[in-house]
């Protein structure tokens, strides 16, 4: 009973945290490399989670936050951070970002 209790306070506790907290959008621009026959993807001020150009191949962080990559569309699986005002390789089959 005891360790229910305390499972049910963690989860209560999170949830209250990730219903407060507040979802700011970082400030600057991500810009995605495709191929030289493409223009570049650009997303301003990005905000929340972003599906990457399924030909993606490098993405620059021009932003004041840690931008995450994803290997899925939905933000989901373990994350690759890239720092504000670097960049990063993208791997094949990368899903997508977010900021």
């Amino acid at each position: 009973m005891r360790k229910t209790c305390s499972v049910a306070a963690v989860l209560a506790a999170f949830t209250t945290l990730m219903v407060t907290a507040p979802a700011s959008a970082a400030s600057g621009r991500v810009v995605v490399f495709e191929t030289e026959f493409t223009e570049l993807t650009v997303y301003q001020d990005p905000k929340g989670c972003k599906k990457l150009p399924a030909a993606a191949h490098v993405l620059v962080n021009d932003t004041d936050d840690t931008v995450r990559i994803y290997g899925d569309p939905f933000c989901l699986t373990p994350a690759l951070e890239v720092a504000p005002n670097h960049g990063s390789h993208v791997a094949p089959g990368s899903g997508s970002f977010s900021a």
